[in-house]
Parts: C-alpha cells; sequence; structure tokens
C-alpha cells in the first residue's frame, strides 16, 4: 500500500503542460526537471541544480576542446575589474556603465580607493596585461580564452538560462599582427559555432553582421548567431566582434613588427554563453514529455533500469553493466529505487535521458539487452557482447536525429515581406522574417526604430554567410534599398 502511494504521489511530479504552451512549459520543466531553482533571495539571480551543471559541464568541454584544437590557451583573470581599466576605452564604458555591478565598500564599511566592476565582460581586465605581454611580431598571435561568470545588470524581465543578472560563459580574446589575421578568426568563431553549438548541441542559427547601432561596444562589426526558440521569438547565441584596433591604441597593445616598426595589435573577441546555449537545448529539442538531450551533452546519457518483480540476479547484471559502461567513460545510472518500472521510465524520459537499457530474467537468459531511445521511443535488441559497439552507435544516431528535427524547423520559421503589412502578419507566425532594407548603417536606425515601435521587432542584421542583394525599396521608408535584412522578436 505504502509503495502504490509513492507511486502515486511521485507520478504528480510529470509534466502537465504541452509544449505548445511554451512558456509554462518551459517554466514547468525547468523546475520538474530540477534544473534550476528561482527561490534564491537576490533578483535576477538563479541556482543552477544538479542537472542542468553536469550537461553544461559537458558543454563547456565540447566548446574548450575545439577552441583548444584551433591554437587558444586557458586563462583565469581576476572578476573585478578597477574603474580606470574600465574607462579606459570610451565608446565600450558608455555601452556597459549602465549594466555594471559597482563594488564600493569591503570589510567594515572601508571605502575602496578605486571602485572595482564586477566584469560584465573581459576586455579591459585582459587587455590592461596584453599591453604587458605583447612586444613583438613573435608574440603575435595571442589567442586566450578563459570560462567564467560575468555579471550585468539586467533590467529586462529576468527568465532562468535566457536572461539573468549572472551567466556562465567562454570568452576568447585574440590579438594578430594584420587586420587578416583578425577577420581570419572572425570566420574562424563562426566556425566553430557551427561545430560546437550546431552540429553537437543540435541548435541551428543564422550569423548576422549587426546594424552599427547595434554593435558590441567599441567594435568595429559585431557578427551574431541567432537562434528561434519553439516560441517564435529570437534568442541570440555567440557572438564574435572584430574590434580593429579600438581597444589595442587605448590600452598600449603594440609590436615591434618585422620591418622595425612598432604597429598595434588588431583584435578580436568570441562569447558562446554556455547558460544561455543550454536555454536553447532545453526549448528546442524537449517535448511533451519532458525533456530530450543529445548525446554527447546529457547529464546522464544512459540510465538502467530493471524490469519484472524483484530478482538479485537482475540486480546483479545491472550493477555490473553499470560499471562496464562507467568504465567506458559514459555517464551512467543504475535506478535500484523501489518504484514500478513504469514509473521510473516516465521519469527519466522526463529528464531527458537519451538511452534507456532494460534488463529482466528474459534478457539474462537470452543475453539480449533491450535499448530504447529518448528520441524516437525505438526499441532495440542488442546482444550483450554487442553493447559497447550499440551505445555510441545510438547516440550518434539520436543526436544526427535531434540535428534534422532541429535544422528543418529552423527552415520552416523563415519568412519574407515587402510590406510593412506583410512584415506584421509573417511575425505573429514568429521566426525571422528578410525584409528589402535602406541601410544597416546609422542612417538607416530611424527606420529600425519605426519597425521596433510599431510592430515591437527588431531588425538582427544582413547575413554574414552569404551576400543579398535587394531587390526594390525598402519596407519602411521607400528610399532605395542597399541591403537585406531580417527582422525578428526578440527576448
Amino acid at each position: 500500500m505504502a509503495k502504490m502511494k509513492a507511486d502515486s504521489e511521485a507520478v504528480q511530479v510529470g509534466m502537465t503542460v504541452p509544449k505548445k504552451n511554451f512558456s509554462e512549459w518551459f517554466s514547468e520543466v525547468l523546475a520538474k526537471a530540477e534544473l534550476s531553482d528561482i527561490r534564491y533571495n537576490a533578483k535576477g539571480f538563479i541556482v543552477f541544480r544538479p542537472w542542468s551543471v553536469l550537461s553544461m559541464k559537458a558543454m563547456y568541454r565540447a566548446y574548450e576542446r575545439e577552441l583548444e584544437s584551433r591554437g587558444h590557451k586557458p586563462v583565469l583573470f581576476p572578476a573585478v575589474i578597477p574603474e580606470s581599466n574600465f574607462k579606459t576605452e570610451s565608446e565600450h564604458v558608455e555601452g556597459f556603465a549602465p549594466e555594471v555591478f559597482w563594488i564600493e565598500k569591503a570589510g567594515k564599511g572601508t571605502k575602496l580607493p578605486e571602485r572595482l566592476a564586477l566584469r560584465p565582460t573581459s576586455e579591459t581586465a585582459m587587455y590592461r596585461m596584453y599591453s604587458k605581454w605583447v612586444r613583438s611580431w613573435r608574440d603575435l598571435p595571442l589567442k586566450l580564452y578563459q570560462s567564467c561568470q560575468v555579471w550585468r545588470h539586467e533590467t529586462k524581465s529576468t527568465r532562468p538560462f535566457i536572461r539573468s543578472r549572472e551567466f556562465h560563459w567562454i570568452e576568447a580574446h585574440d590579438a594578430f599582427a594584420t587586420r587578416e589575421g583578425a577577420e581570419k578568426q572572425v570566420k574562424e568563431d563562426m566556425e566553430m559555432t557551427d561545430a560546437v553549438m550546431h552540429r553537437q548541441f543540435g541548435v541551428p542559427f543564422m550569423f548576422f553582421r549587426r546594424p552599427q547601432w547595434d554593435k558590441f561596444a567599441g567594435a568595429e562589426n559585431t557578427f551574431a548567431a541567432d537562434t528561434i526558440m519553439p516560441d517564435g521569438k529570437i534568442l541570440q547565441q555567440p557572438s564574435t566582434h572584430m574590434l580593429g584596433q579600438n581597444f589595442s591604441r587605448p590600452f598600449g597593445i603594440a609590436f615591434e613588427d618585422r620591418d622595425g616598426k612598432e604597429k598595434f595589435a588588431w583584435q578580436t573577441c568570441y562569447g558562446p554563453a554556455i547558460s544561455r546555449i543550454f536555454a536553447s537545448v532545453v526549448a528546442q529539442h524537449g517535448d511533451d514529455r519532458g525533456l530530450v538531450f543529445p548525446f554527447d551533452i546529457a547529464p546522464v546519457q544512459i540510465v538502467i533500469i530493471p524490469v519484472g518483480p524483484p530478482d538479485k540476479m537482475v540486480e546483479r547484471k545491472c550493477l555490473e553493466m553499470k560499471d562496464t559502461l562507467f568504465a567506458e567513460g559514459y555517464r551512467v545510472e543504475f535506478d535500484d529505487s523501489d518504484f514500478t518500472a513504469g514509473w521510473k521510465f516516465n521519469q527519466w524520459e522526463m529528464k531527458g535521458v537519451p538511452v534507456r537499457i532494460e534488463i529482466g530474467p528474459k534478457e539474462i537468459k537470452s543475453r539480449q539487452i533491450t535499448l530504447v531511445r529518448r528520441d524516437t521511443g525505438a526499441r532495440q535488441k542488442v546482444p550483450e557482447s554487442g553493447l559497447i559497439k550499440a551505445i555510441p552507435e545510438t547516440g550518434q544516431a539520436i543526436t544526427a536525429n535531434l540535428v534534422r528535427k532541429a535544422d528543418a524547423q529552423f527552415r520552416s520559421s523563415i519568412r519574407s515581406a515587402s510590406s510593412m503589412d506583410q512584415l506584421k502578419k509573417a511575425l505573429e507566425a514568429g521566426g525571422l522574417v528578410r525584409i528589402n532594407f535602406c541601410s544597416d548603417q546609422k542612417d538607416g536606425e530611424a527606420c529600425a526604430d519605426r519597425i521596433k515601435e510599431t510592430i515591437h521587432a527588431h531588425v538582427r542584421g544582413v547575413r554574414a554567410d552569404v551576400e543579398e542583394r535587394p531587390t526594390g525599396k525598402c519596407i519602411v521608408c521607400g528610399k532605395k534599398a542597399s541591403v537585406v535584412v531580417y527582422v525578428g522578436r526578440q527576448y
């Protein structure tokens, strides 16, 4: 009786909101899959729980591996930035000052001789040191990254993982002897975004060159990856910035070149926000039953569940298999709780574990293991001797399937409009809308403001991967169009 009562109560933990009601679904899955807790008593800050942290650690490892394979080296800089550093580049401080958390006192109220900023981003921390490290062309390129947290006093409505006042990211900061070297790095950053966020995490995107009025403070140009959430809103993901010499000149990052002349370095920076990418993973792949994870970044990749009546031989086989898979490097759990097998199936499906292994007396007798895929629900019998080969093949198939589904959904969410009325109608369906536009330079900002004020959408920029030629006039002002831009409603 007690067990039946426990099962009855536990079943209430399952998902109750369909994913088509995305905002409610997202809140429910964060709570019921135990990804975060918003009850921390500091507004805009959340607690990341083990199920999200395990996945995010795997995401960090994937990105760090990619960065290091392309010549980046890890560093760790202080979380505080002296105000004098922060003010060195005027456009940068103007852009970030409203978002900064300032530390003014320490200890028993002692006023600090200089205010310290909790880093909103690390250009002004790292480049002060770059000016000491770079002396000759032999010191370049300098390609460093750090995995860390940043803090911004976000005044918009906060949402776990999507928008908060503290987020977890990687920032890569690179310096080169030539503009060409920096431009090549910007392209490489876009390639990394595809190689990791898209191919491994299953999050599709489109890279845009942001309009001049919407670029990173202090950059020559900003290139940002936009993805589309299930409710049709746009969520910005990694961005890469061509900084030119806008930071190297004020910070004195100069070097003696091969010709004996002193020159200023050319710089870029790149910032994949792991906690925000995690939001897209949850949103993109989840379904009415809960989470669905790509195999490599799942908090637990394999769960082993005994089926049938309690059996010591089954239990021993489950433990033996867990040890074998753990030794192979997989994140694996054996659920030996006293809930029913059916409840366990539902619970682990809600938590998005990619592969379920079922073992009962029949499996032991036949030496055939039952594998179940979370993404499709497909079941297959695998010889026990072939399990080690079957797991990576199944994992790869799961991730490939999730990437295909996400790509198809993304493509179906891109539309075109040739008038303001068409733009408004297209945006009601969500996604990105392609339009002819007068300019992505400063003189186009008035038309962008009109779109923002009348349709509550934002000009995201021109595509960075292909050149699109406009035909006709800007749909806002009627002037001859010089660019094709994309518009969307953003978080």
